[in-house]
């Protein structure tokens, strides 16, 4: 069935981690967000696209170390939709730390993936978090380059400025088969429970909006010319097969960002975290131990 947007009885009926869900009102927006266990706080922001859904199987793990917070981006998920300003990297760094200032939230750590770990690099830039580490899972933190990057943002800002066309992609994703083909050009193979999840999203109109508005609003040019001042010691959680942010970006990233380390992950995709989340919960773990050991924004 094609909505306009998520609802909690019903696309929300089984999902993940539901016991740790809350609504809450910070600048302006209905926010879902996920809060579990005990411990330094460590923020989860999801990529493009996606939702909490995305941490189903990392959140329980993480949270026996962390207070894991995890939200619904801005018109992603159940989270309410902002104007297409709010959508904009900047947007949505200023939504994720209005959210914060509500939650009374102060993270240690911040993993984010593809679109999140810019949000989170941004919203250091910014001042508006200073955490002791940020750990990008498949970041999607450079421009596109070459011809595609020149038509990619005027055709994504063409588009989300036609209302027809969020309607023509969630009425495609009535067809189950064009959203697993979609998450198999990730590299990733994810379980069957995270394709329904995906589906159920991309069926609705706000949700299908807000990733379109995003992918128009994107300007990575300005976060590429700042990387080099960030003071905030950043791991870079690679995959192999990734087939949505090109894995060799990796090498160009580690050397705008005087802090970074990298570590590629063999045999994984663009949702690596989806595939081994008990892999990726170790490796969160392990570099927090090692954050923990030095003072904050001490090199790695």
């Amino acid at each position: 069935m094609l909505t306009a947007a998520p609802r909690w009885e019903r696309e929300g009926r089984e999902w993940p981690n539901r016991a740790t869900s809350s609504f809450v009102r910070a600048g302006g927006l209905r926010w879902h967000v996920q809060i579990a266990g005990k411990g330094p706080d460590l923020l989860m922001l999801h990529g493009t696209a996606g939702a909490t859904h995305s941490w189903a199987g990392l959140l329980p793990l993480l949270a026996a170390e962390f207070r894991v917070i995890a939200p619904d981006l801005p018109g992603h998920g159940f989270t309410e939709a902002p104007d297409a300003n709010g959508l904009s990297l900047s947007g949505m760094a200023k939504a994720v730390g209005d959210l914060l200032r509500e939650l009374n939230v102060h993270p240690a750590l911040v993993v984010g993936h593809s679109a999140g770990a810019a949000i989170a690099l941004k919203m250091c830039l910014e001042e508006r978090m200073a955490p002791r580490q940020i750990i990008s899972l498949n970041g999607a933190l450079l421009p596109f380059g070459g011809l595609a990057g020149q038509l990619f943002a005027p055709l994504a800002q063409l588009l989300v400025r036609l209302p027809v066309v969020p309607w023509i992609l969630s009425q495609q994703a009535q067809d189950s088969r064009a959203v697993a083909r979609v998450l198999q050009s990730t590299g990733s193979t994810i379980p069957p429970a995270m394709l329904g999840h995906y589906t159920a999203l991309l069926r609705t109109r706000q949700h299908v909006a807000a990733a379109l508005g995003m992918m128009a609003g994107w300007d990575l040019h300005a976060l590429q010319r700042r990387l080099s001042t960030l003071q905030v010691p950043v791991l870079l959680l690679v995959g192999e097969r990734d087939g949505f942010v090109p894995p060799r970006q990796a090498r160009e990233i580690q050397r705008l960002l005087p802090q970074a380390r990298l570590l590629v992950l063999p045999r994984l995709g663009h949702l690596a975290h989806e595939e081994q989340p008990e892999r990726i919960a170790a490796l969160i773990a392990a570099a927090w131990a090692a954050a923990a050991n030095r003072p904050a924004g001490h090199p790695a």
